[in-house]
C-alpha cells in the first residue's frame, strides 16, 4: 500500500522501523504516470518490509528543494533514515524491484 508523502509525516516516515522509497512525481508528468503502476505494485509485494510513499512535489516543493529533485520522478530510498539510493527518470519493473531488494 502506497502512503502520501507530506512535508508533515515525511520524518517520521524516513525514521521509521521499515525502509522507505519515495517516489517524487506531479499529477502533469507523463514519465511519473508511466511509473506509477510499477511502484503500486511493489508497495503491494513488498508490504510490511518497505514503506512506499508518493511526495507531490508541487504540494510539497521544500522536500523537493531538500533533497534537491529536479527531474522527475526521481525515486529517493531511505534506510535507517539516509538516502542509500536514487534513481531519476522512467525504469523499468526489474530495474526498481533490483534497488528494493537491496533496501531489505
Amino acid at each position: 500500500m502506497e502512503v502520501t508523502i507530506t512535508s508533515e509525516n515525511f520524518e517520521s516516515l524516513k525514521n521509521g522501523a521499515q525502509p522507505l522509497v519515495v517516489d517524487f512525481w506531479a499529477t502533469w508528468c507523463g514519465p511519473c504516470r508511466m511509473v506509477a503502476p510499477i511502484i503500486a505494485e511493489l508497495a503491494e509485494a513488498y508490504d510490511g518490509k518497505i514503506t512506499v510513499g508518493k511526495c507531490d512535489v508541487e504540494d510539497n516543493e521544500d522536500l523537493a528543494q531538500e533533497f534537491g529533485i529536479r527531474n522527475i520522478p526521481t525515486i529517493l530510498f531511505f534506510k535507517g533514515g539516509q538516502v542509500v539510493d536514487k534513481i531519476v527518470g522512467a525504469q523499468s519493473k526489474a530495474k526498481l524491484e533490483e534497488k528494493f531488494q537491496t533496501l531489505l
